[in-house]
């Protein structure tokens, strides 16, 4: 089975990365590759280091306020270098009205503090095994 390809991002200002790192490795823990780039940064960052790692997927965690920009730019981005098919969620303190707009800018869903971390696991494996095993040839 080819495994899911995941990159974790912590994107702008935001200086806390513990939610983001306890996701990180409960994914991790149920065997999928996940790429955590850190803190601060860009979505030119995220979306590149995306693309050089043949990810499935970007997941943000955004507690700043800024998500409409960052996810908005992140989308972009993905649809400039042809990488739409790059599946995009996240979470973080977003109100119920964004995430409204952000899933119908093209995230695939939006994981609020309340989310268990198996919950967002058995979304990553639905939403991205058979992608997976489609890169996986």
């Amino acid at each position: 089975m080819g495994s899911i390809r995941v990159i974790i991002a912590k994107p702008g200002l935001d200086g806390h990365d513990r939610g983001a790192k306890v996701v990180a490795r409960a994914l991790r823990d149920a065997g999928v590759e996940v790429i955590y780039t850190g803190l601060h940064q860009t979505p030119e960052q995220i979306v590149a280091a995306a693309l050089q790692e043949d990810a499935d997927a970007i997941g943000l965690s955004i507690l700043s306020g800024a998500h409409m920009t960052q996810f908005g730019r992140v989308l972009e981005l993905l649809r400039e270098q042809n990488a739409a098919d790059i599946t995009v969620f996240g979470g973080g303190i977003i109100p119920d009205a964004d995430i409204a707009e952000l899933q119908a800018m093209g995230v695939a869903r939006i994981f609020t503090p309340g989310a268990s971390t198996h919950e967002i696991v058995d979304w990553v494996r639905s939403e991205l095994g058979a992608k997976a095993e489609t890169r996986a040839g």
